[in-house]
């Protein structure tokens, strides 16, 4: 078993930045990817971005790539997704997740935390 728990969420305006954290515990999940998903009331899940736990493999959405920056903390056992200029339709409740592969749909993670929701304003 892996638990993650999601922090970091909140209100912010257009342009600002935001930056989310993972905390993972339980099994080793060292060959794992750790993913960012998000979904916005009346839409799927949406992929965000994912980095292998050790090692520099990373893959980001179109819609955030430039914009959001993953990275870990070893000592800390924690993932963060740096949030910059940010943009009303990036409002969703965001949902780490943990897969033993790299990919980019959510049917292929066994892990996920609870989410945490951000909101920006216009």
């Amino acid at each position: 078993q892996v638990q993650l728990v999601e922090s970091g969420g909140g209100l912010v305006q257009t342009g600002g930045s935001l930056r989310l954290s993972c905390a993972a515990s339980g099994r080793s999940f060292s060959n794992y990817y750790i993913g960012w998903f998000r979904q916005a009331p009346g839409k799927d899940r949406e992929f965000v971005g994912t980095i292998r736990w050790i090692g520099s493999s990373t893959l980001y959405a179109d819609s955030v790539r430039g914009r959001f920056t993953l990275s870990r903390d070893y000592a800390k056992n924690t993932l963060y997704l740096e949030m910059n200029s940010l943009k009303p339709e990036d409002t969703a409740v965001y949902y780490c997740a943990a897969s033993r592969t790299l990919r980019n749909t959510y049917s292929g993670y066994d892990y996920w935390g609870q989410g945490t929701q951000v909101t920006v304003s216009s």
